[in-house]
């Protein structure tokens, strides 16, 4: 008897590509980062790393590469890019125009995005009062990125967003900016045990010893950060944190300091001061994709929007007084709020 052992031949297992794949490509891109967009997307960055290698396996050839700057696109990887964008948006548009329908959406409704702000449930309270029929509904996100993607795939109406002096946002094509605040300070919330916290400004350099709390998942927070620490010749500690109420608690404590918003209000035990020169600044303005809401209503908004951010600055003394050394138009309107 003769026998002939063949040997076993074997494959990679055969991945068929879905939405969620594309997705994922598509954040990798607008992010130029693996990690940011695994918490773009709620994964961890070894599991998305999996999965794009793959993607990279079923499609045949390398769609990223990666450096010390992070990952850009191949040509191959433009190349899908061009056709997943379009399925994507799609998808989305798909979704949500299929809740829409299983809900029974009879009546007008109205989709807002927004960052974090004090002046948010200022703007809700101003549109229910100007729009009492209309269903309204907000997204709130960190990341200001997220949210014009929302908006470019219409899963959003308008969106409220920030932008980092020096850190362009990706603006995704079909999607405008108009400006509310054209440069916001940044200040700094510090314990009120601190021995700077009796300063009306504080210096970077009063500061460079300090751990610095950075949301890891905000735009470009830790890298602006950064720069203004390195134009100063200081060199920071930071610390990634990412719940607030934590945060609060070690800026509290002494344990550390962070940047925040002029209009937020002082948690218990803590103080929030300008920096000199502001160094760090932003901003601010509603996102919208044009003829997605009739001109007049995009009008309304923001000057819903605009209302309630002049009222909540008026709230706070040291934005005030910030306001009133720079002779900003805003600060007329204040006391009349």
């Amino acid at each position: 008897m003769c026998l002939v052992w063949r040997r076993r031949r074997s494959y990679a297992p055969h991945v068929e590509l879905e939405v969620r794949h594309l997705r994922a490509l598509c954040a990798i891109a607008d992010t130029g980062s693996v990690r940011k967009a695994a918490v773009q997307l709620g994964m961890t960055q070894p599991s998305l790393t999996t999965q794009l290698r793959r993607i990279e396996t079923a499609i045949g050839g390398l769609l990223f590469t990666r450096g010390q700057t992070g990952s850009r696109p191949t040509p191959l990887g433009h190349s899908v890019l061009s056709r997943a964008r379009p399925i994507v948006a799609e998808m989305a548009a798909l979704v949500t125009a299929a809740r829409e329908a299983a809900v029974g959406v009879g009546g007008v409704r109205l989709r807002l995005g927004s960052i974090g702000s004090r002046a948010v449930t200022g703007w809700l309270s101003r549109i229910h009062e100007r729009l009492p029929e209309t269903e309204t509904t907000i997204h709130i996100e960190v990341s200001s990125n997220t949210l014009l993607q929302l908006l470019a795939t219409n899963q959003l109406d308008v969106a409220f967003v920030h932008e980092a002096e020096g850190f362009p946002l990706h603006v995704p094509p079909g999607v405008e900016r108009r400006v509310l605040i054209a440069r916001e300070p940044r200040f700094v919330a510090l314990s009120s045990a601190h021995a700077a916290a009796s300063r009306e400004v504080i210096h970077l350099a009063q500061l460079a010893q300090e751990a610095w709390i950075v949301d890891p998942t905000a735009d470009d927070e830790a890298t602006a950060l950064r720069r203004a620490f390195t134009a100063a010749g200081l060199d920071p500690r930071l610390v990634h944190v990412r719940d607030t109420t934590t945060a609060a608690e070690l800026v509290a404590s002494g344990e550390a300091v962070r940047c925040c918003q002029p209009t937020a209000d002082p948690t218990p035990g803590t103080v929030i001061r300008p920096l000199y020169g502001d160094p760090l600044t932003a901003q601010l303005s509603l996102a919208c994709r044009p003829g997605s809401l009739p001109l007049v209503e995009l009008d309304a908004l923001f000057a819903d929007l605009m209302d309630a951010y002049v009222a909540v600055s008026g709230r706070n003394t040291a934005y005030r007084a910030w306001l009133d050394r720079h002779g900003s138009p805003l600060l007329p309107s204040v006391g009349s709020h």
